[in-house]
Order: structure tokens, then C-alpha cells, then sequence
């Protein structure tokens, strides 16, 4: 790990418990990387075992790379464990990219070689992202007996057309033979759906929503298509549906995956009862995690301090650098205002907020430090008035943006 001098303690008061612990293992190959996607993500290359969409699985990644690659991560693992030795892992994320390229045997000796290093909860929650394009029943019959307990399936759109618009590689009937596998193979899985597409109108949304339920999906998440910073999208954006069309799509999801009983529970996310995602709903509630893998964040927590990291960004000087015990490419520990900030950033996507004793748990830092904008929020309507809960109004989560940034200017 890079030496950092350690603030005193890190700018919180001194955390007496840590947060609970989660592990993101970071696969970041793809087949072809999406116009609007900002993600550490890499295409490809002939050479490097990619096929078309209609290629074979077993073509799409060469074992060599992924050998290296999990011999990689395994040793980046080895060299972090004297940061979170003694302390229990409650879930596991498998993220990319798409980490469903990955033969079922590499996913197994990744899976055995955490928990042959950490202590990982017999209950803890393991989730694997996959692309519709990936999945063959076999397959993904083999990373359930792996240990991987919940699937999370980047469906998007069940329409052709506006899977073609926003370059996605799989169609609509690929994308329901996926749900069909995953239903049968997992007690719990996820549909991502995105909203406010090129060309997308309201009516094509609720046929999208209606495909998605009739599967009684356990959870779903349903985004807003973004065009983010250093994309395809950004550069050459394409035309996308109004404000007050966008404003109606989200009305309409929220309606319509409450009727089917998926309760809302944070700006994106529903879920049955019993199926929240554990792994997210330690990210927003400050929790820590440890990010292994090309370009992986983490948070970890200390009695002194709190510590932001990032890995190396690109897959070979990763496998370079983790080979050797160096993958870490740039470390900070968190200042007073950065961590009213952050535990903001993550708590108000929560519908139903978060205890106020947990700001100064999370933080070491007394709630007081963010007393004046808490009162904003309140005079702006965006902010419930009970002192027992930071809890933003429906208004709060309707404009987040803008609520976030009364705690940025805050930290300014």
C-alpha cells in the first residue's frame, strides 16, 4: 500500500466500532462497451479471446487472461489483508464490465480463494453482475454451486430498437431466455432497466415494465439514462426524450413497480420484502469495502481514520502492479468535510433515510458539523424535520441533486 501521513484522526473524532465489511472484485472486460457507460470497462480484442455476440461462451474470454487476471486479484487480496485482518465480510459484489464472460471454474477459485483468506459470513450475500448475451443454463448453474447467490442482469430495454440505439449487443428474446435462467438457477436476482432512452416514449416504458414484472422479478432497479463525462454519449449525444417526459417515465415506474409490490427503497432501487441489496445498502449507509481489481474504489475505516483508495486503472499495468503487491495508485485519508459530504452523498438516496445517531458512528464526527445545512434542507422542503432521522421528502428525492449540494457547499 502507498505511505500516506495520517491526519489526526484521518479529520473524524475516532470511530469506537467499524462499519460492516463488504468485498468488490472488479472483472472489467466486455464485449463491446456501451456509448453512455463511464464504468472501468474494456472491450475486447481480437487476440484476447473476444467473439461476436453470437459467438460461443467459451470463446468470448481466453483462459489465459483470465487465469492471470484471477492470479492477479488473488494477489492483490494477499496484500490487503493486514488492512481488514480480523474483521468479517457480510457480502460480496462481482462487478464490471461483465464479470458473466468468466468461466464458472475461474469464478469458483476466486470465490474459494477469498474465503480461504477472509472470514466471510456463512449468510453473506454474493452477487454477480451478467450481460443477457452470456448466459447459457449450464453456465450459470455452475456459479450458483460456485457460491454466487444473487444475479444482477443488465437488461435495460426488452425493445430491439431502443437496445440498438443505446448499443447494447443482446436483443429482447435474449434478454428473457436470461431472466428465465436466472429465475430458475437463483432465490434472488435483479433486472436493471434504464428509462428515458433515444426515441423511448411512455407507452414503450410500461411494455418495458410489464415484460420485466411478469417475471416477478425480487428486485429491480430502473435508471435514468445519463450522459456521463468521457463517453460515446457525451461526445456525440443523442437525442433523448424532454424533461417533463422523463419527469412522467419516473412517475409511471414508481407506480407501477409499487402496484406490483416492489417497494421503493432508494432513488433507483425495489425490492420485495427480504430482497433489499445488502452489498448497496452498505455503500449507502457509509459502510466499508474493500475494492480489488483494475480501477477498484474502496473505503476502509480505521479507530483514527477513514481512507479512500483507488487500484490501477488498466487491466495490464494492473496485473503488473498486483503481481508485485503495489496495485494501489493513489490513497486519501478523509477530512472533517469530506466525510459530511460523502455520508450525505450516500444516505439521502435512501427513501427511508438513516438513524441520525449513525452519522457520528460512521464518521466519528458529531452531527452538529452539518447542522446548518440539515436546517436548508428542512427550510427547503427537501428534508424531513425529525431530528431522529436524516430522511429526505419525496420533494428531497424528486430534486437529490440539488439536495446533495446544500452538503457540498457545506464542505466548501
Amino acid at each position: 500500500m502507498i505511505a500516506v501521513a495520517l491526519e489526526a484522526p484521518g479529520g473524524a473524532g475516532g470511530l469506537r466500532e467499524l462499519p460492516p465489511l463488504s468485498l468488490y472484485l472488479h472483472l472489467p472486460w466486455c464485449v463491446r462497451k456501451c456509448p453512455y457507460c463511464d464504468f472501468n470497462s474494456h472491450e475486447l480484442r481480437a487476440g484476447a479471446g473476444a467473439g461476436s455476440a453470437g459467438a460461443t461462451i467459451g470463446a468470448l474470454l481466453a483462459p489465459d487472461l483470465e487465469r492471470e487476471y484471477v492470479d492477479a486479484l488473488i494477489a492483490d487480496l494477499e496484500s490487503s489483508l493486514e488492512l481488514v485482518w480480523g474483521r468479517s465480510v457480510h457480502t460480496i459484489f462481482i462487478g464490471g464490465g461483465t464479470p458473466s464472460l468468466f468461466a464458472a471454474q475461474s469464478i469458483d477459485r476466486l470465490l474459494a480463494a477469498v474465503r480461504a483468506r477472509l472470514r466471510v459470513l456463512p449468510d453473506a450475500e454474493v452477487t454477480m453482475e451478467a450481460n443477457p448475451v452470456t448466459f447459457e443454463a449450464e453456465r450459470f448453474r455452475a456459479f450458483a454451486d460456485a457460491g454466487v447467490n444473487r444475479l444482477s442482469i443488465g437488461v435495460q430495454s426488452f425493445d430491439d430498437g431502443l437496445l440498438g440505439r443505446i448499443g447494447r449487443i443482446h436483443d429482447g428474446a435474449q434478454a428473457v431466455r436470461a431472466i428465465e435462467v436466472a429465475a430458475r438457477h437463483f432465490a434472488t436476482f435483479n433486472i436493471d432497466l434504464m428509462y428515458a432512452l433515444p426515441g423511448q416514449s411512455l407507452p414503450a416504458l410500461e411494455r418495458d415494465l410489464r415484460s420485466a414484472l411478469s417475471f416477478a422479478p425480487p428486485h429491480l432497479s430502473c435508471y435514468h439514462l445519463t450522459l456521463e463525462p468521457n463517453t460515446l454519449f457525451a461526445a456525440r449525444p443523442p437525442v433523448l426524450p424532454d424533461e417533463d417526459l422523463s419527469a412522467d417515465m419516473q412517475s409511471l415506474a414508481e407506480s407501477t413497480l409499487a402496484d406490483a409490490g416492489l417497494a421503493r427503497y432508494e432513488v433507483s432501487a425495489h425490492a420485495r420484502t427480504g430482497h433489499r441489496s445488502r452489498h448497496n445498502l452498505n455503500y449507502w449507509g457509509f459502510g466499508d469495502y474493500l475494492g480489488i481489481g483494475a480501477g477498484a474504489h474502496g473505503k476502509l475505516s480505521f479507530h483514527d481514520r477513514i481512507v479512500r483508495y483507488a487500484r490501477a486503472r488498466h487491466p495490464r499495468a494492473y496485473v503488473e502492479r498486483a503481481s508485485r503487491g503495489d496495485a494501489v495508485e493513489n490513497e486519501r485519508v478523509l477530512t472533517r468535510a469530506d466525510l459530511g459530504f460523502e455520508f450525505m452523498l450516500n444516505a439521502l438516496r435512501l427513501v427511508e433515510g438513516l438513524e441520525t445517531g449513525l452519522f457520528e458512528q460512521r464518521t466519528g464526527v458529531s452531527i452538529g458539523f452539518v447542522s446548518r445545512a440539515l436546517a436548508q434542507g428542512v427550510r427547503r422542503g427537501l428534508l424531513d424535520a425529525d431530528p431522529r432521522w436524516i430522511r429526505p421528502t419525496a420533494l428531497g428525492l424528486r430534486f437529490l441533486n440539488d439536495l446533495q449540494q446544500i452538503f457540498l457547499e457545506e464542505e466548501r
